[in-house]
């Protein structure tokens, strides 16, 4: 059934979704499936997280914001399977519930349901090959630095982990001068560093396209004569599909990462194009389509074409 909200007049809520996080969510793409697998949320302020947003702007567009008046965005990770095999896009947050902290951009952050939602897809751990990171924040690594529920044995002890060249390298010798980050360096023994368009996965390339940070990367999955455009951090919010000059207080180098929106959104305009926004609450699904002057984000079920979980 498709994950879509109706009235009588059968319209969708999209204004109720764009204020919560999203459930389980599959796309079939050929004879590969990919599912967004859900851990949690993270609230946003919107001047704080987008500031170049206005504030005449939030007033005229609170779908946007929850009853608190945060953005919403999900956090977890991509499921991507073929053939009986399985790749994991991003882990996560892991087991936090975190409050609002008026001294960061945030509100109240959650996670931990990443586990309990792959064995609902019938999915253990360890029938996970390799995760591949879009780049190295707390809320993408999650599960890759926690143990699984109830034990000492790290969550997805079988998987190789996949990393950009670029994003690897600040902490490849961080005993010889690199950053430390204890965290990070805990994956060291398990990492693979991935080039730019190397294929990771049956159908699945990699592609470096630095902006939120110095190694981003997106992946290209292709299947049944359509891709899906993975984007990772490169957008935040649908807001901004419309507004691709608004960089999001995270990104490591704003001005870059803006420049590869507005490639990014006319990319995803384009035929036969699907994008994922892992952060784009209950719409993380979609295409780009033009509405009335400007582009906009269309969500995938609302042709029908998005299976909930």
């Amino acid at each position: 059934m498709a994950n879509t909200v109706t009235d009588d007049n059968g319209l969708t809520h999209r204004g109720e979704r764009l204020r919560r996080p999203s459930g389980v969510a599959s796309v079939q793409l050929g004879d590969t499936k990919v599912t967004f697998v859900p851990d949690g949320a993270i609230q946003g302020r919107p001047r704080a997280w987008l500031p170049d947003s206005t504030d005449e702007f939030w007033a005229a567009h609170p779908e946007y914001l929850d009853d608190s008046g945060h953005m919403v965005a999900s956090v977890g990770g991509l499921l991507v399977e073929h053939g009986g095999r399985a790749l994991l896009i991003d882990a996560g947050f892991g087991p936090y519930d975190l409050p609002a902290d008026p001294a960061t951009p945030n509100g109240a952050m959650r996670g931990g349901t990443l586990p309990a939602n792959l064995a609902a897809l019938g999915r253990t751990p360890d029938r996970i090959e390799a995760v591949a990171f879009s780049h190295l924040h707390p809320d993408h690594l999650g599960w890759a630095t926690h143990p699984e529920p109830g034990g000492d044995r790290p969550l997805l002890a079988q998987a190789e982990y996949l990393v950009a060249e670029p994003e690897w390298a600040p902490y490849a010798d961080a005993a010889g001068g690199g950053v430390r980050d204890a965290s990070i360096e805990a994956l060291a023994p398990r990492v693979r560093t991935v080039a730019d368009y190397e294929e990771i996965f049956p159908g699945v390339r990699v592609r470096i396209a630095a902006g939120h940070t110095a190694g981003h990367a997106e992946f290209v999955i292709t299947g049944g004569g359509r891709r899906l455009i993975a984007f990772g951090d490169s957008l935040h919010s649908p807001v901004q599909v419309a507004h691709p000059d608004w960089s999001c207080v995270y990104d490591h180098d704003p001005v870059r990462a803006a420049a590869h929106r507005h490639r990014l959104v006319a990319e995803l305009a384009e035929p036969d194009t699907i994008g994922f926004g892992l952060h784009f609450a209950d719409v993380v699904f979609g295409r780009v389509r033009r509405d009335g002057r400007e582009l906009g984000w269309r969500p995938l079920d609302d042709e029908g074409a998005v299976d909930a979980g």
